[in-house]
């Protein structure tokens, strides 16, 4: 089957880092670039195989075939072959440009970004959702998704965003998990007054908030607020039906990394609301 993807000759399609097409592709790692073709790069066969899994709209595909190894590699091409996906084999170097980060799998997809909107989410009847606001490090909004998606939380909201759910490093961090959860950007008032409308309660991580979070009713229709990695959430997140809570720190550190707090609350809402049946 490798050997099949290129040429009788063995040349790959594309060996020039100058192709005007890896060039548009590498630009995609720059956010200007990718709000405006609304289109991202997913690096990786992991990732890859979780986007092809969650129907995402996948435009082309590259593949240097001396690295792509493994299972998982296999199983990404095959469903990219099977879903029809344009697929061109490069050359090392040039996949080295259209790559990034140190686990070069072979294998890079350009995906389209689907709808952001607040207003085309929906939700069930007993909504666990979370909500990160200004968090800026892409790989702690890629953790905090990896997390909701192993607590079953029902959607992730980013409030006043300083990085892009579909930044590429985002989805490496994520595990391709970003693909699978249904995901809404919007400012930070206009979250707080839809998850008020549908009567979804709020709990807000402070530092030094009076209430732990072992003492707070994680069960029913719920939003979990967690703010950016330096200044923690803003003051639009207190008022009536904001209940602050927070995860009492014993060290010398006075809070803990954003995607840590988030594992730990939502496990806990998990705790409470019981897991799912067969499970």
């Amino acid at each position: 089957m490798m050997a099949a993807m290129q040429p009788a000759d063995g040349s790959p399609d594309i060996t020039s880092t100058a192709n005007p097409r890896v060039k548009a592709v590498a630009g995609l790692r720059d956010r200007r670039d990718r709000d405006r073709t609304g289109r991202t790069i997913v690096d990786g066969a992991r990732e890859v195989r979780r986007a092809i899994e969650a129907g995402a709209g996948i435009d082309e595909a590259f593949v240097c075939v001396p690295l792509l190894q493994g299972a998982d590699a296999r199983a990404a091409f095959d469903r990219l072959t099977d879903a029809g996906v344009p697929i061109s084999t490069t050359s090392p170097k040039v996949f080295e440009k259209l790559a990034f980060g140190e686990r070069a799998e072979g294998i890079v997809a350009v995906v389209r970004v689907p709808s952001l909107s607040l207003d085309e989410m929906h939700m069930p009847a007993d909504p666990l959702v979370v909500v990160l606001e200004g968090v800026e490090k892409p790989g702690n909004l890629g953790a905090v998704l990896r997390s909701a998606d192993g607590a079953g939380a029902h959607a992730l909201i980013v409030a006043d965003p300083r990085t892009d759910p579909f930044n590429p490093n985002v989805i490496r961090a994520s595990a391709g998990t970003v693909f699978g959860m249904p995901l809404a950007v919007a400012p930070a008032d206009a979250v707080i007054a839809w998850l008020r409308e549908r009567g979804i309660r709020i709990v807000a991580t402070r530092v030094g908030a009076a209430a732990a979070y072992t003492d707070a009713d994680l069960r029913g229709p719920l939003a979990i607020a967690l703010g950016s990695e330096t200044e923690g959430l803003s003051e639009q997140w207190t008022g009536a039906g904001i209940e602050p809570v927070s995860l009492p720190m014993l060290g010398i550190a006075d809070s803990l990394n954003v995607s840590v707090t988030a594992a730990v609350l939502l496990y806990e809402a998990r705790r409470q609301r019981g897991l799912p049946v067969g499970v």
